[in-house]
């Protein structure tokens, strides 16, 4: 096999915007694992968005990456393998920031999200997936994090599309280099710790499983899955891929034309 273990983000890439992931993809991944090889999700969201869904693919043990590669975790148990996140100061310099100007903040602990609006959006993004932010209402945000010392695993805001590119701009400088900011979608902008990144779970797996970085193979569609891609052997992006990735990677088909059953394919040797 030419990439014995290959790393796929989920929205975006492996799931449609419907909402739903493709029979061919699905029989893609069962007949790459039946072959021998190592698939792994390597996603933004959290475990309790992410685990039910894999299930849906038929993914019912093997380890999968959250949180943009803050959290590893055995898929059958539960249990984590890797569990990193803010320390408490970080923590409220991050969302400090977010917050600002009424933005529509996410604070993330490893099992829960919350959020400082119940707005439609927020109802959107509970849609896409699957969870259910509890509202902090009677304060901000970070006084609510200080408050009950929260240990926070990611920090975003919901933004308009337009909106993004600036914020980022913005944050990175008062952030600093503690931090790592990026975005999973168009209208999100998210912060983590810095060295959480994807990249950090390609070599989470590969020392894990024992497999040399050059037989890793990784595809992705947003900024948060280029150092998953510049970090592997085998570099793919979907089609509906932002320009970055497409250019240091592979192009395969969309995700609505079953990208990663083509790059699972190639992965296995079988040049398309």
């Amino acid at each position: 096999m030419r990439y014995p273990l290959f790393l796929s983000d989920f929205d975006g890439t492996l799931v449609r915007p419907d909402g739903t992931v493709s029979e061919e993809n699905i029989r893609a991944i069962a007949r790459y694992r039946a072959a021998g090889g190592v698939f792994a999700v390597c996603t933004g969201r959290g475990l309790t968005s992410i685990v039910p869904r894999l299930k849906e693919l038929g993914i019912t043990d093997g380890l999968v990456v959250a949180y943009q590669g803050a959290t590893v975790a055995d898929v059958a148990t539960g249990k984590l393998l890797k569990d990193d996140g803010f320390s408490g100061e970080d923590a409220l310099k991050a969302v400090r920031l977010l917050e600002q100007d009424g933005r529509h903040v996410h604070v993330y602990t490893v099992d829960r999200l919350y959020c400082n609006v119940d707005d439609e959006p927020l109802k959107m993004y509970e849609r896409i997936c699957r969870v259910k932010a509890e509202i902090v209402r009677d304060m901000p945000i970070s006084e609510y994090v200080e408050r009950k010392g929260l240990r926070v695993v990611k920090a975003l805001a919901m933004v308009e599309k337009e909106d993004r590119r600036p914020l980022m701009d913005w944050l990175i400088p008062r952030l600093g280099e503690g931090f790592y900011v990026t975005c999973s979608a168009d209208f999100l902008v998210e912060v983590m710790p810095a060295g959480q990144t994807k990249a950090a779970a390609v070599d989470f797996l590969c020392g894990y499983y024992g497999i040399p970085r050059e037989k890793c193979a990784a595809i992705g569609d947003q900024l948060n899955d280029l150092p998953m891609i510049e970090r592997a052997g085998g570099r793919f992006a979907v089609a509906n891929a932002d320009n970055a990735l497409k250019d240091r990677a592979r192009v395969v088909a969309a995700v609505e034309e079953n990208g990663v059953a083509q790059a699972l394919a190639i992965a296995m040797g079988e040049e398309l």
